[in-house]
């Protein structure tokens, strides 16, 4: 039998071939997966075919064995992936934080060093939101101490953050 008879047997036999790839689970490859066998009944056999159409139904079978295979393969490559991909960003996560962590305890270090009146007018402001005032009256300074304290803080903070965007 040539490729061009197997080709018309193929068509013939197209609804049974299509109900048996679907049956199979080739879903909407089905379609796909005719047309390869189609394309591979062009091609002249090797040996001659006895019966065309068990010919074309177990080449069909053979074309859902690589179609799963496939599938799993894709599967598998795609988890594989996903698992790469997430532990490269807990690394990263991890690694962040542990930058995040080391950042702060020098933010804070910094502004110990500049002393505790500073340091309390800088956190009151900037993290509890209390105004100048209010932390002048507390602290029993004047509001232009507390300016020149957040000055200082915010000068040191600035000069910490160049030695950081320099790492």
């Amino acid at each position: 039998m040539t490729g061009t008879s197997l080709q018309m047997v193929a068509i013939a036999e197209r609804p049974r071939l299509l109900r048996f790839l679907a049956a199979r689970g080739a879903g909407e490859d089905a379609e796909d997966l005719f047309q390869e066998l189609w394309q591979r009944a062009a091609r002249p056999p090797a040996q001659p075919i006895s019966d065309p159409l068990s010919y074309l139904f177990r080449a069909a079978d053979n074309l859902m064995c690589d179609l799963r295979r496939s599938r799993q393969s894709s599967a598998r490559r795609q988890f594989d992936w996903h698992e790469a991909v997430s532990a490269a960003s807990e690394d990263a996560l991890c690694e962040r934080a542990l930058i995040a962590r080391q950042r702060l305890e020098a933010v804070e270090k910094v502004l110990g060093d500049l002393g505790p009146r500073v340091s309390i007018a800088f956190r009151r402001y900037r993290l509890e939101e209390q105004s100048q005032a209010t932390i002048a009256r507390e602290l029993g300074v004047s509001l232009s101490s507390v300016e020149k304290d957040l000055q200082k803080a915010y000068r040191a903070l600035a000069e910490l953050k160049r030695r950081f965007d320099a790492e």
